[in-house]
C-alpha cells in the first residue's frame, strides 16, 4: 500500500499547504483519504480526479472535507463530458444531520453512504467497529473522541495503516492501532498544550505515548497546527515513543 500525503496542516494551513488529505494506492484503488482545504489540487498532481474509486472523511470538520465541495464540481463535469461514468462513493459519519445530508444532496457527484450504516461488530469494551471493503481492500473503523462524531480508520490487513483522525485517546484507538505497520497520528499540540487540547486533540507526547503502548511500528506524525514548528513535535512524540518518529510532509510517499 501506498500512502501519499496531500495535506498535513489544521485547522488552516502554511502557505502554499493543505489541511488534511492523504491519497491510498492498493490493489489498483485510489482511495481519497479526508478532502481537507487545498487536498484536490494536490492531488491531481500524481492522478488525475477521475481515477479515484472512493472517498473516506473522518469527520465532518471542515479542514478534513472542504475540498469535497469543489470535487463535486469536478465529478459533475466530468459525468457530463462523458470522461467518468458514475458517481463517486463517499464513505463518511451521518452526523451532523445538516452537513451529511447536504452532501448526500450532490448524488449527480456522489453516492453516499454514512458510516454507522456499515456492518458493525460490538467490542467487549463498549464501542463498536464498522468494517468496509473496496474492491480487494478492506477498511475497519472505530469511533473516535472528539466535538465531532467521527471514526478513526484502519486500511488493509492487521498490522497494516492506521489513521488515528482526530482524537484524545481511548480504547477504541488503542484496539485499532494495536501492532499498526504505519501509524499515521495526530499531533495537534505540544506537551504544554494538553489541557487546553484535554478531549479535543491528541499532544505530541501522547501521540508517542499511545503509538508506544500500542506496539506500532512507525509512528507518522500529521495535523500540524500551522504555527508550530514540527521538528519540535517530533521530538516530544520520540520522548514518549522511544523510537524514531517520521513528519508528513506534503507530497511525500509512505509504503505500508
Amino acid at each position: 500500500m501506498k500512502l501519499t500525503v496531500l495535506g498535513c496542516w489544521a485547522p488552516y494551513p502554511r502557505a502554499a499547504g493543505a489541511c488534511s488529505g492523504y491519497l491510498l494506492q492498493d490493489a489498483g484503488l485510489n482511495i481519497l483519504l479526508e478532502a481537507g482545504n487545498g487536498s484536490l489540487s494536490r492531488l491531481m498532481n500524481i492522478i488525475d480526479f477521475r481515477s479515484l474509486d472512493a472517498v473516506i472523511v473522518t469527520h465532518l470538520h471542515h479542514d478534513h472535507y472542504s475540498d469535497l465541495f469543489v470535487l463535486r464540481y469536478a465529478i459533475e463535469g466530468a459525468r457530463r463530458d462523458g470522461s467518468r461514468g458514475e458517481p463517486l462513493k463517499l464513505f463518511l459519519p451521518g452526523e451532523p444531520a445538516v452537513d451529511y445530508n447536504l452532501l448526500a444532496g450532490y448524488n449527480k457527484a456522489f453516492i453516499t453512504k454514512p458510516i454507522e450504516s456499515l456492518p458493525r461488530e460490538p467490542h467487549d469494551e463498549g464501542f463498536e467497529v464498522y468494517s468496509l471493503t473496496i474492491g480487494g481492500l478492506s477498511f475497519r473503523f472505530a469511533p473516535i473522541k472528539h466535538p465531532l462524531p467521527g471514526y478513526s480508520v484502519a486500511a488493509g490487513e492487521p498490522g497494516g495503516l492506521v489513521f488515528s483522525s482526530d482524537t484524545t485517546r481511548t480504547r477504541a484507538i488503542e484496539y485499532l492501532a494495536q501492532n499498526a505497520g504505519l501509524f499515521l497520528c495526530e499531533a495537534s499540540g505540544l506537551d504544554s498544550d494538553a489541557e487546553a487540547m484535554r478531549d479535543i486533540h491528541l499532544t505530541a507526547g501522547q501521540a508517542g505515548e499511545l503509538a508506544r503502548d500500542a506496539g506500532v511500528k512507525r509512528l507518522l506524525l500529521t495535523h500540524f497546527w500551522p504555527e508550530y514548528d514540527p521538528a519540535l513535535l517530533g521530538r516530544q512524540a520520540e520522548q514518549a515513543f522511544k523510537k524514531t518518529v517520521e513528519l508528513a510532509r506534503e507530497g511525500e510517499t509512505y509504503l505500508v
